[in-house]
């Protein structure tokens, strides 16, 4: 059964949008680990959208399953993961007008900074993952980096438009969630998935934890946070 990383980014993200001080971001957290949540996670992205430094650091002192921070490899946020020390870093890629992450990282074509930022995050005594597409060349890069974890991105699986397209998509994560394990790397995976998609990508044998946000949070506002985990945990279990 996969661990489950809930991301809060979201509920900074309401806040955001008065520029208020409600929801709290931290708060979130708290109750999602009393409702099974194995880590949280959050993106700290450049822009600012909706996590701030300053939730970052309460969370650091709050968390106690584990703090899973989503990052770009720019100067500034590498050093500001370096001072925070979270549990884990997951790279990403970053584009400032995009609505959410819209693929992996390309760690072949950036392979010298993302060894370079993996090294340094490595020093201060935190867990890196990359967020990767389901690739062989990418997963064979991840490896050489020296990473001992990958996130696969689920995003074309959530977003297939029939049946036959999702066969396509979950049969390419299965093979990869195989392969990445073959060349001895722990495979985690997210992005997309929701309470009618979750299961199936669940079943994978090879992944360890599943990080979903958004589609939690939605669930939040009509039933409650914690009901809205709870659910996502029974569904992964």
């Amino acid at each position: 059964m996969p661990r489950l990383g809930v991301n809060i980014d979201h509920v900074a993200t309401l806040r955001e949008v008065r520029k208020g001080i409600e929801p709290e971001p931290v708060f979130a957290a708290l109750i999602c680990e009393a409702s099974g949540a194995d880590s949280i996670v959050v993106h700290l992205r450049e822009d600012r959208r909706h996590i701030k430094e300053r939730d970052l650091y309460i969370l650091k002192e709050v968390v106690k399953t584990k703090l899973n921070l989503e990052m770009s490899v720019a100067n500034e946020i590498v050093e500001i993961a370096c001072k925070v020390k979270p549990d884990q870093a997951t790279l990403v890629p970053e584009k400032r007008q995009e609505l959410t992450t819209e693929g992996g990282l390309d760690v072949v074509a950036n392979f010298k900074r993302v060894k370079q930022v993996v090294s340094q995050l490595e020093k201060h005594g935190i867990a890196v993952s990359l967020f990767i597409d389901a690739d062989k060349k990418q997963i064979d890069a991840s490896k050489k980096v020296g990473v001992k974890m990958i996130e696969l991105h689920t995003g074309k699986y959530a977003d297939a438009k029939n049946d036959r397209e999702q066969d396509k998509y979950f049969r390419e994560l299965q093979a990869a969630s195989r392969y990445a394990r073959s060349k001895g790397l722990l495979v985690n995976a997210g992005h997309g998935l929701n309470y009618y998609n979750v299961s199936r990508v669940a079943g994978i044998k090879e992944i360890e934890e599943l990080n979903i946000g958004y589609s939690i949070v939605c669930r939040a506002v009509l039933v409650g946070l914690d009901r809205a985990v709870k659910e996502m945990r029974m569904l992964i279990g």
